[in-house]
């Protein structure tokens, strides 16, 4: 199931997307003609929350709309929807790995680069839009805008001290994230949260696939282009750290909750690993695709700072 979070004549609704990527049920409508309720909560995030309840519950309504034969009356075109992130306001600032690839640590720096343990770095919620929203260049504070296309974990259940071998059981789905990054703001702050901080520069989605889809998320292809031209090319398969173990060490001493997102880090290929680097510009088209996931698509806005 791809989870959606749609607006609809000018309100949010959270909508599951048909195999064939056509067309999106909307929940609350089709699940109000069946039962005369609105019963799902209002917001992706707050289905989350309800774990196990919030699958049997989605799964008893594709049943009964199946059952229904051909009935589009709950369901909106794909393409003419708008989109928003799947989760628009995380309630947590986005958990984000580093260096989670060898070629990536190396094209940062050196091979001394390389990290022995997980580093993780955060986000604040005010990054995030949805696919096809448009990422300020943001010119007044940064001329070093990049890219870094990464799978993002979202969790399910809440959990500390979990264990590698139960990590998997405590994700809900998965989503893809662009971490854009000011990386003149990151090497002057030294901490990363600034640089990794401006409005709109996560864009997520476009939307969160869940777990029971993606056998192997430590096995997936994931491709990065900017107009059209790929600049990152690789497989989590390469993660230092795979999930499990980063589920693991972020949970040791500290609860991860419902709605979480974990940003798995970006394989080598960013705009400053080349020299001379290729930072972003106004106009540019970035495209992540992962395999199993889909493809999450933003363009840069103007030359004006908050030209959108």
């Amino acid at each position: 199931m791809r989870f959606v979070t749609v607006q609809h004549n000018n309100e949010p609704f959270v909508g599951v997307v048909d195999s064939n990527e056509s067309k999106i049920l909307l929940l609350n409508p089709a699940e109000e003609a069946r039962t005369g309720q609105k019963s799902f909560p209002a917001s992706l995030l707050e289905c989350i929350a309800m774990e196990e309840h919030f699958i049997n519950q989605v799964n008893s309504l594709l049943e009964w709309v199946e059952s229904r034969g051909k009935s589009d009356s709950f369901f909106i075109p794909l393409e003419a929807a708008t989109l928003l992130a799947p989760i628009p306001r995380p309630s947590k600032n986005i958990f984000c790995v580093g260096k989670n690839y060898v070629e990536h640590a190396i094209e940062m720096g050196s091979a001394e680069d390389i990290p022995k343990h997980v580093m993780v770095f955060t986000k604040a919620p005010t990054t995030v839009i949805g696919p096809n929203g448009t990422i300020l260049p943001h010119h007044d504070v940064t001329s070093q805008l990049d890219y870094e296309g990464e799978l993002a974990v979202i969790i399910g259940k809440k959990g500390m001290a979990i264990k590698k071998e139960e990590a998997l059981d405590y994700v809900f789905g998965y989503t893809i994230i662009n971490d854009v990054t000011a990386r003149d703001l990151q090497s002057r702050h030294k901490q990363f949260f600034i640089g990794k901080s401006l409005d709109t520069t996560c864009p997520m989605g476009p939307w969160i696939v869940h777990k029971s889809a993606v056998e192997n998320p430590n096995d997936l292809t994931i491709e990065t282009k900017v107009n059209g031209e790929v600049r990152q090319s690789s497989n989590t398969k390469n993660f230092i750290f795979p999930i499990e173990e980063v589920l693991a060490v972020l949970s040791a001493g500290m609860t991860l909750e419902p709605g979480d997102i974990i940003a798995t880090g970006t394989p080598a290929g960013v705009g400053k690993g080349f020299k001379p680097p290729r930072f972003l510009q106004s106009g540019d088209q970035i495209d992540i695709s992962i395999e199993r996931i889909g493809t999450l698509v933003n363009k840069v806005g103007g030359n004006k700072a908050y030209d959108l």
